[in-house]
């Protein structure tokens, strides 16, 4: 029986020992675990922050391209109110030195961005013209002479002066454009 008790005895230290070792290399497994968790959560706290920073950051650039896009479509709006500005002095100048006096009212209507027939908008694209067609008795004598010398002021009062788009206008050669309707007064033929 002690020769047993003695071996029994053995056997537990040997199985204590061995239960110490697992023990032992289970804590040191679960210290290694417990760092490489600590390293991930850095990880995603850093890949938090990082994301964060991208998004306030794409946040401030959508904001910056709008900003942009604003201050570029006011540019072109002023752009084009300047172009329209110089068209009109362009016109007036042309007018000048053609000897053209500032037309007289008449019953076209003068809205200064539509077509007096269509109505159509006039655009960058859509040239407007002026109805350099000559009324009257005096149509012949402007129609013939328009290198200045017969250019009165009576004769220019009646110009029609209409603005009208390509669409609604003929053209008459050197002579410049006319409206439809001015043209079929003075050729009722072509009605």
């Amino acid at each position: 029986l002690p020769q047993r008790l003695a071996s029994l005895a053995v056997t537990a230290q040997k199985e204590t020992w061995q239960t110490r070792q697992q023990l032992q290399a289970q804590r040191q497994e679960m210290a290694q675990l417990q760092e490489e968790l600590s390293r991930a959560r850095q990880d995603g706290e850093r890949w938090a922050s990082a994301l964060q920073r991208a998004q306030r950051e794409a946040l401030e650039r959508e904001a910056t391209r709008g900003a942009e896009q604003a201050r570029q479509q006011e540019l072109i709006r002023d752009m084009k109110e300047r172009l329209l500005e110089l068209l009109r002095e362009k016109d007036a100048l042309w007018q000048k030195t053609e000897g053209i006096d500032t037309p007289t009212p008449s019953p076209v209507p003068r809205e200064p961005g539509l077509c007096a027939r269509c109505h159509k908008d006039f655009r960058l694209l859509s040239r407007r013209y002026n109805c350099r067609w000559a009324m009257g008795e005096w149509g012949a004598v402007l129609a013939q002479h328009r290198d200045g010398s017969a250019l009165t002021s009576c004769s220019l009062s009646r110009l029609c002066q209409g603005k009208v788009c390509h669409t609604c206008s003929m053209d008459m050669g050197k002579h410049g454009r006319c409206c439809l309707i001015c043209y079929q007064k003075g050729h009722p033929q072509a009605t």
